[in-house]
């Protein structure tokens, strides 16, 4: 793998966000910016950056505000438009460097509405999008009161924490060993302020309108057995993408949410794309 480091991203209104950045192994062919799920965070994907690295392509993980190794306002965001800000800056910084290096933004989960979110937002930021088992329709969502009382809070307590509704490791895979990994994780995110998790209903409505905007190659990788995720109705929600230059679908059947620790032949599918943006 290549050299890899932490840096710290100074957002534009001021917090500082760990970014997981590792280098190309031999002549750099692309960027890759990785942006995780709800609960996960850059180290629950080694493989990825380490495959990606060899594959010669720079990589840069971020560890959303709040989440991963950021330990201030934990579990919060101003607002969705932040979120999609502190990823467009990120981008841009890279940028300022070897700007004719294709870049691809891989969401993972949550992540991967954020991608179509920057995508929609700045189009010129980004050569392509990767949505690795992408966070676009939820099966899994708090009961109906805990979503009234989040809806209260947001207004009365907007830092009020609530559990987020993967607290199960089950849910992401069945190996016994990661999942162990999940329910030890010490920076997992377990809860998320009423803030954030209103937000991020508002994140949903707003890229239902925004997401046409998306004009790059997008790549979809679903998971069979997905348990947090509706398949068919994300099939259905890429249909909204009417002006991205070209749409690529990949199942695997017999897998769960997390494909780093169900499937490590995602890993060439997503190489082979890659190289073609």
């Amino acid at each position: 793998m290549g050299d890899t480091g932490l840096s710290l991203h100074r957002t534009g209104d001021g917090l500082a966000c760990v970014c997981h950045t590792t280098a190309a192994m031999g002549h750099p062919r692309g960027r890759v910016v990785l942006l995780h799920g709800l609960r996960s965070h850059a180290g629950w994907y080694t493989a990825t950056r380490t495959q990606l690295s060899a594959a010669g392509y720079e990589v840069a993980f971020l560890d959303r505000r709040g989440a991963g190794l950021n330990t201030a306002q934990r579990g919060d965001t101003p607002s969705f438009h932040r979120l999609i800000a502190d990823v467009a800056e990120v981008i841009r910084e890279l940028k300022r460097t070897r700007n004719s290096l294709p870049l691809v933004l891989a969401g993972i989960s949550w992540g991967g509405k954020l991608a179509l979110g920057v995508a929609a937002a700045h189009p010129r930021l980004v050569d392509g999008v990767a949505l690795l088992c992408p966070g676009l329709v939820a099966r899994v969502q708090p009961p109906f009161t805990t979503r009234l009382r989040i809806a209260l809070a947001r207004f009365l307590r907007p830092t009020r924490r609530f559990p987020i509704p993967l607290n199960a490791p089950e849910l992401f895979t069945a190996s016994p060993l990661w999942q162990q990994f999940i329910a030890h994780d010490p920076h997992g995110l377990t809860e998320a302020t009423a803030r954030f998790l209103f937000e991020s209903v508002r994140f949903d409505l707003h890229l239902k309108r925004r997401v046409r905007r998306v004009a790059c190659p997008v790549l979809l990788m679903l998971a069979g057995r997905d348990r947090i995720l509706d398949n068919p109705a994300t099939r259905r929600y890429l249909a909204r993408l009417t002006n991205a230059r070209s749409i690529h679908v990949v199942d695997y059947p017999g897998v769960h949410h997390t494909l780093e620790f169900e499937d490590a032949a995602y890993l060439p599918e997503l190489l082979r794309w890659m190289q073609q943006v």
